[in-house]
């Protein structure tokens, strides 16, 4: 369940990345497609089992006027910076030690 990474930031890092990774909870991305096109958050909630992402500040209303998450498709957003807490997911992108 992986979304592309934005132009800038993989300018920006001195290391070289793939062009799409796995999403992850606290990853920061922008929405490209659909209504809420151009907001960008970080991300609340991956659910495997759908293959949607939750992110937070956007939401739909309910019919008796609640908010909830709305699910997006990782294929519609762009990743616009990693969150680099875990050391394993990026020593992922270094490759192999000679």
């Amino acid at each position: 369940m992986s979304a592309h990474l934005s132009e800038s930031y993989l300018e920006d890092r001195k290391r070289k990345l793939p062009r799409a990774v796995p999403v992850r909870k606290g990853d920061i991305v922008k929405v490209l497609r659909g209504d809420d096109s151009g907001k960008e958050g970080k991300v609340a909630s991956v659910d495997y089992r759908g293959f949607r992402i939750t992110i937070e500040g956007i939401t739909h209303a309910k019919s008796d006027g609640t908010q909830v998450a709305k699910a997006i498709h990782p294929s519609n957003v762009i990743i616009t910076k990693l969150d680099e807490t875990d050391p394993l997911r990026l020593r992922r992108f270094e490759g192999r030690r000679e």
